[in-house]
Parts: C-alpha cells; sequence; structure tokens
C-alpha cells in the first residue's frame, strides 16, 4: 500500500458505474428518448419506482429496437456520449497506488466497451450486460445476473461483484448516480454519489461523499476517504 492508501483501514477496491457516472448522462435512457419507440417511457418509471426490476425492464425497453438498427443505435452513443471530467486522472492515480478499479455497468457490451476502449481498462475489469441482434428485435443477455445471495433481478449484478472482495480484506467503494447502484451502496464502506444514489443515500443513512467531476473523487481518496 502507497502513503496514501495506507490512510484506510483496509486496502481500497473501486466499483464504478458507467451510464450517468463515466459517461455525462445514461445512454440507456439516451437512446430511448433519440429513438422514442413507443411504450419505453412507462418502463423507465417502472424500474425507478422499483416495481419492476431493472432486468425486466432493460430487456423490454431494447426488445422495442429492431436488430436491424444496431449500427444506427451504436453510432449514436458514441457519438453523443460524453466522459466526466477527470476519468483518466482516477485511473491513473488508482495505477499509481495499486488500486484495482472494476466497472461494474448495468449498459451493454456492444457500447460500453467501444467508449472505455481509449482507457486501457483491462477486459476482465468491466462487468456490463451483453446482447444478442440476431433476432428480429434486439436481445439482452445476462452474463453476470444475480448470484445466490441477491434476488432484486439485477441484470449486472453488482452485489455479486462487490462479494468476490470479502469486507474483512478489502475496504469496498462504490462510485454511482442511480437505480442500479441502490443495492451495492448497501454492502460497501463508502459511496461516491450523484443524483438518485445521492437521495437515497441519505434515505438510509449510508456513508455516502456526494461528486461532480472524477477530481473531486480523488481528493477525497487522497484523504483516505475522508469528507475533508
Amino acid at each position: 500500500m502507497s502513503h496514501t492508501t495506507s490512510q484506510f483501514p483496509r486496502p481500497p477496491v473501486l466499483f464504478c458505474d458507467f451510464d450517468g457516472t463515466i459517461t455525462l448522462s445514461d445512454n440507456i435512457v439516451a437512446v430511448m428518448k433519440h429513438f422514442n419507440p413507443p411504450g419505453w417511457e412507462s418502463i423507465v418509471r417502472e424500474i425507478i419506482s422499483e416495481s419492476k426490476t431493472i432486468q425486466q425492464g432493460v430487456g423490454e425497453m431494447f426488445a422495442l429496437l429492431p436488430s436491424s438498427m444496431q449500427d444506427e443505435v451504436t453510432s449514436y452513443i458514441l457519438n453523443s456520449a460524453g466522459i466526466r471530467d477527470g476519468f483518466p486522472e482516477l485511473l491513473e492515480w488508482c495505477k499509481k497506488h495499486e488500486v484495482p478499479f472494476y466497472v461494474t455497468s448495468g449498459g451493454i457490451d456492444f457500447f460500453v466497451y467501444p467508449l472505455l476502449a481509449p482507457y486501457g481498462i483491462p477486459a476482465d475489469h468491466i462487468y456490463c450486460n451483453g446482447s444478442d441482434f440476431s433476432g428480429e428485435n434486439i436481445a439482452i443477455t445476462w452474463p453476470h445476473s444475480c448470484d445466490g445471495e441477491c434476488d432484486n433481478g439485477c441484470g449486472m449484478c453488482k452485489t455479486a461483484v462487490i462479494r468476490r472482495f470479502p469486507k474483512d480484506s478489502y475496504y469496498r467503494i462504490l462510485i454511482g448516480d442511480s437505480v442500479t447502484d441502490f443495492a451495492g451502496a448497501k454492502l460497501v464502506d463508502l459511496v461516491f454519489s450523484r443524483s438518485h444514489l445521492t437521495d437515497k443515500c441519505q434515505e438510509l443513512g449510508l456513508p455516502h461523499i456526494p461528486f461532480e467531476t472524477f477530481h473531486d473523487i480523488i481528493r477525497h481518496l487522497d484523504l483516505g476517504g475522508r469528507q475533508s
């Protein structure tokens, strides 16, 4: 452990959301707004209110789009998604201090991997959902669905990934913004939060630090995860 990371009670490990966290906006919602297939808005409302599981809702939304739109949807995301300020610097910080960094994304492989390609993150450190364009409509696949300890229907189960790093061996930190991060936030030692996730952490009394850019997060990591 470096001098900086020795300020943590245990070696830190970071689990970072993708949509609306690494990227400036939620790419799934952006796709739905842009292509506007009938019925998508009510599905989003059901996911946010937690009356529909993320796995069910995301699967249903993409099934509204024909597979023939694969290239159009991919190029729309690659051309419109902005990366949040300070992301390369956070990766550099993790490398320098030998802190494992995992992308834990409820997003889909056909846009997550191309958007992250410039940053050199090892493929086995990126967890996301899969896609199948062989049928008439887009089908989402779930290579990292819930383990025996989670029944939330996450699709990409962040808690299953987090549990691979035992609480007594690691100081577990989650970075996120929304409903796909709620279950993971309840498990970790510290949350860096935005948007809906900040509200949820306040509601549940979870240890969290709101952030705007990854520079904010680096500053707090340099302090051993303290507020100031």
